[in-house]
């Protein structure tokens, strides 16, 4: 073995390490013709802590007719954004979306992708019930804790 195939072995399990102190489910690295890509398989969605950036402004046309009642409104449950990142509603852009209004969910229900610094994060329901609103549009950036859905129970 030669010391560069050694120094690679190396780099790769730091890289391996700091997935797992992450909890990274996929990363890809690529420095002029080497690349890597690792991926865990049936690894639960990663908790990553990451300071908001600056807060996306609400659309004018927020309050629409269709908008539910504050009273409506308590009732439901949200799924938010675990992660800063890029909200996709479906794995590809050819691909139907992971769910759409009036869908049934279940707390193990993949509802979205963010990808977040080239990673997809796969995003599940994480409650029970029926989609009733789609929050952002797909290629959308989202923040922490931004409401991605809301489900009624």
């Amino acid at each position: 073995m030669s010391d560069k195939t050694h120094i690679d072995l190396k780099k790769v399990k730091e890289l391996i390490d700091l997935m797992k102190e992450n909890e990274l489910v996929e990363l890809e690295i690529a420095d002029g013709d080497s690349k890597v890509h690792l991926k865990r398989p049936g690894a639960d969605m990663p908790i990553m802590h990451a300071a908001p950036m600056h807060p996306l402004m609400p659309a004018a046309s927020a309050a629409s007719p269709a908008a539910p009642s504050p009273a409506e409104d308590a009732s439901l449950i949200k799924i938010t954004s675990p992660i800063v990142g890029t909200f996709y509603q479906a794995p590809s852009p050819d691909s139907e979306p992971f769910v759409r209004v009036g869908g049934k969910v279940h707390a193990d229900t993949v509802v979205c992708i963010i990808e977040a610094m080239k990673v997809m994060n796969e995003i599940k329901a994480e409650t029970g019930g029926t989609i009733v609103e789609v929050c952002c549009k797909d290629g959308e950036a989202v923040e922490y804790g931004q409401v991605l859905f809301k489900v009624r129970p």
